[in-house]
């Protein structure tokens, strides 16, 4: 670093070299804070998405099998109108300064035979089965889509921590650290100049007062 070696500077970079080592602690902490709680994540997603793509492919077997038993048009108008409606309310919350988000879905009605707008005097079991199926893993669709944003957020804010922690540990710390050595040995070097140049001018004045002395005796002595 480009600076004055004087020790006024050298006071300003131990402190901010202390700051910089403080900052450098906190910034692991949150980053290993930061992984822990992803990989919870991780795995809650890795559970869920299993979860919900087992749930859709047994819904789409039962969607084939009514298709191939009912016609067509009977499956359009069976699900034509939907008695069953939702709404999603998105908020956030804070964790370690990443603001995930949080997806709340209110049903229309609690009643779970709602979820079917048909009657079953017409229609397939299979049909049935498959809105059921649909109807049981939407949820977890939502809360997948919740722990999947999370998760992007949150492995882009481990990785810029993740520079900062690298910048601090590699650059800026090595740099305080070699440039408070350079100013002290240049302090100790001028020290060392001041104290070899008072030296040599205590010896001239001692060396004058040694004449100055030979002259007055060899006056009195005259």
């Amino acid at each position: 670093m480009n600076v004055n070696p004087t020790r006024m500077e050298l006071t300003n970079l131990k402190r901010k070299l202390v700051t910089a080592r403080r900052g450098h602690k906190l910034l692991k902490d949150k980053r290993d804070e930061l992984m822990r709680r992803f990989l919870d994540m991780v795995r809650e997603n890795k559970e869920l998405r299993r979860e919900v793509e087992q749930a859709i492919l047994e819904a789409n077997k039962h969607i084939s099998v009514a298709r191939s038993v009912m016609s067509g048009e009977a499956l359009d108008v069976s699900l034509m109108m939907p008695k069953q409606e939702l709404s999603l309310d998105v908020t956030s919350r804070n964790v370690m300064s990443v603001n995930i988000p949080v997806f709340d879905v209110q049903m229309r009605s609690a009643n779970e035979s709602d979820a079917y707008s048909y009657g079953f005097g017409f229609t397939s079991g299979d049909l049935d089965e498959a809105v059921e199926n649909l109807s049981e893993v939407f949820k977890k669709m939502v809360r997948l889509a919740e722990i999947e944003k999370s998760c992007q957020m949150m492995s882009a804010e481990i990785e810029k921590t993740r520079r900062r922690v690298n910048a601090l540990e590699h650059v800026l710390i090595p740099q305080y650290m070699d440039t408070i050595k350079y100013i002290t040995m240049k302090l100790d070097e001028n020290e060392r100049s001041t104290t070899t140049r008072l030296m040599k001018v205590k010896d001239m004045m001692m060396k004058q007062q040694i004449e100055l002395q030979k002259k007055q005796d060899n006056l009195k002595n005259a």
